[in-house]
């Protein structure tokens, strides 16, 4: 009880400077976790963090960049060496690769068409970069009392969803990317759930929703608060919460 009490929960959040990363990692600081900012660009992941700081978290900077196996196992060596283990990773990084911006660049992503260096592009980051991180992470996560995994995913993945021509995306132009990117980012899930079961390590996939951001032209509805308001849920989890989901504000998303 005593260990459990004076425990300090570390979260790690990625591509954090930013977005529902940043707005999650605020809640989580929030929440009186210290909240570590994953970033590319060491001079915006320190910004990030310092204005956490500022507000009263506990935050500080790490360079990561998910597309690099070496800063990823870097990252779990400072984080290894300053904090001895690590409770909550969020794999939010992510791209959109081209055609998520602008209804005129839509079409490069459109399968018949696609440029093939693109997809890999956008798979290096979202669903590669995610085994990278998740694997560097989990000797630190099984040091922790109640590890938990989010993968920052999207409605778009559901093929329940995106196959049902009179759905809510029937307007949505088809794409060979981002869009298959997130749905083996929800199977990626499942297997990481079923892997880590046993050890009590809860993994589970978000939608944020239609979220305010850099990658949609800031056209989205919802503020990166409010996206990331379910991701940080799943992120506190109790014991007895569900793993091998998909979530998103409203309840289960279907697959």
């Amino acid at each position: 009880m005593g260990e459990r009490a004076t425990h300090q929960r570390i979260a790690l959040v990625t591509g954090a400077n930013k977005g529902i990363g940043r707005a999650a990692a605020e809640l989580l600081a929030g929440q009186g976790m210290t909240v570590l900012i994953g970033a590319r660009d060491p001079r915006r992941g320190e910004q990030a963090a310092a204005a956490l700081r500022a507000a009263g978290g506990a935050a500080h900077a790490v360079d990561l960049d998910v597309t690099d196996q070496a800063t990823a196992r870097e990252a779990a060596g400072w984080i290894g060496a300053r904090f001895g283990h690590l409770d909550v990773l969020v794999n939010n990084a992510g791209i959109t690769g081209s055609g998520q911006v602008s209804p005129e660049d839509a079409h490069d992503q459109v399968p018949g068409s696609v440029d093939l260096d693109m997809v890999r592009t956008v798979f290096e980051t979202n669903v590669f970069g995610v085994i990278a991180v998740t694997n560097a992470m989990l000797p630190l996560l099984r040091r922790s009392p109640a590890p938990r995994i989010v993968n920052v995913s999207s409605h778009a993945a559901s093929l329940s969803l995106t196959s049902d021509p009179e759905g809510p995306f029937r307007g949505l132009l088809p794409s060979a990317a981002y869009t298959p990117s997130k749905s083996a980012l929800n199977a990626l899930t499942v297997q990481y759930a079923n892997e880590l079961r046993k050890d009590g390590i809860l993994v589970n996939a978000v939608a944020p929703g239609y979220v305010d951001t850099d990658s949609n032209d800031h056209s989205g509805h919802l503020t990166p608060a409010q996206g990331a308001a379910v991701v940080v849920r799943l992120a506190m989890l109790g014991a007895d919460g569900p793993t091998g989901g998909f979530f998103g504000e409203d309840g289960v998303v279907p697959w």
